[in-house]
């Protein structure tokens, strides 16, 4: 049986609703994480500290992905002269940190 449009856009509202407590309640962990390694006092460009969580989300999806091959995992953790030991967002601790936010 097929569902009705109407069912359908019901559904669709409700995961919406979901995701978007899903990003809060990820956005609010990585915050938590950013402010306990000093970074909500750490001014940066908001290029520079994308391009720099790229880089750090990169580096453990390659740890994922490499253990889940049977490989040995190691720890990645950044020297303290890397830019992406800077690199967790200071703005996930707000709300809507999902969101792009520029300062002009």
């Amino acid at each position: 049986m097929k569902k009705p449009s109407s069912r359908i856009r019901e559904e669709i509202a409700r995961l919406q609703e979901q995701l978007k407590a899903a990003e809060t309640r990820e956005a609010e962990s990585i915050g938590r994480i950013a402010l306990k390694a000093g970074l909500g006092d750490i001014e940066i460009d908001e290029e520079a500290l994308l391009a720099a969580l790229t880089e750090v989300a990169g580096t453990f999806r390659r740890g994922s992905n490499e253990a889940s091959n049977g490989k040995k995992r190691t720890t990645h953790a950044p020297s303290s002269e890397s830019p992406s030991s800077t690199a967790l967002a200071p703005q996930a601790a707000q709300p809507g940190a999902g969101e792009v936010e520029t300062h002009g």
